[in-house]
């Protein structure tokens, strides 16, 4: 499978938005697309962007995306990456694309000075967690919470 893994573009915008409601079904989250483009361009691509995206791309389209941020942990007085999402397309998984875009996310992490990349996904989604667990990835049993304002 030929493909590149770039940084997001605003013409890509559209089909992120697609992306992101699939990864939504996937992990059975509610999601709605509506306004969503605009948010994410100006988180994107604003003077200080706040969000910063990874697209794994063919000739034709997107397949797959990687978003993250800088975060910083007070425990470990140090910043880190937060991957907050990872998605591939069905029929892109077992090209060994997403080890590329951890590679990518890893080589970030360290020119940023990061101590580490955390993320989470959720407990039946057996086929990340198997994947997390090969690339080294440590799990840490805990419980995410929402409060909405």
């Amino acid at each position: 499978m030929e493909y590149s893994i770039r940084n997001c573009e605003p013409s890509d915008l559209p089909k992120l938005v697609i992306l992101c409601q699939k990864h939504a079904e996937y992990e059975k989250a509610n999601y709605s697309p509506e306004g969503k483009e605009a948010k994410l361009k100006e988180a994107l691509f604003s003077k200080h962007p706040k969000l910063f995206c990874l697209v794994v791309a063919t000739k034709e389209t997107i397949v797959g995306y990687v978003s993250y941020t800088f975060d910083f942990s007070t425990w470990d007085a140090a910043t880190f990456i937060y991957m907050d999402c990872f998605f591939l397309e069905e029929e892109t998984r077992g090209f060994g694309i997403g080890e590329v875009l951890i590679d990518k996310l890893k080589q970030i992490g360290t020119e940023k000075n990061c101590i580490n990349i955390q993320w989470q996904t959720p407990q039946f989604n057996e086929r990340a967690i198997k994947f997390y667990n090969r690339i080294g990835g440590k799990g840490k049993d805990k419980v995410r919470f929402t409060l909405d304002l």
